[in-house]
């Protein structure tokens, strides 16, 4: 979970171990997952909106755990955020 301050992004918390996550001048120092999911209609969730924070290592953890793996491609460039 991101935490700001104005528009600049704080402190970073992986909301699964709960694992602080260092920034500095609004960039986190490790990387992290981020999910945001806006739920529509035929879902349990109608107009709602769910957004999280994993570090690397709760990523790989739940990523383990799929029956089917995630697609993985090798990047030439990086198009950073």
């Amino acid at each position: 979970m991101k935490k700001y301050e104005g528009n600049t992004v704080k402190e970073v918390i992986c909301n699964c171990c709960g694992k602080r996550i260092a920034v500095e001048d609004g960039i986190s120092e490790e990387e992290i997952f981020h999910v945001e999911k806006r739920w529509g209609y035929f879902s349990k969730r109608d107009m709602q909106k769910d957004s999280f924070d994993l570090c690397e290592s709760c990523y790989e953890q739940i990523v383990a755990s799929f029956i089917i793996p995630v697609k993985t491609e090798e990047e030439t460039e990086f198009f950073g955020c």
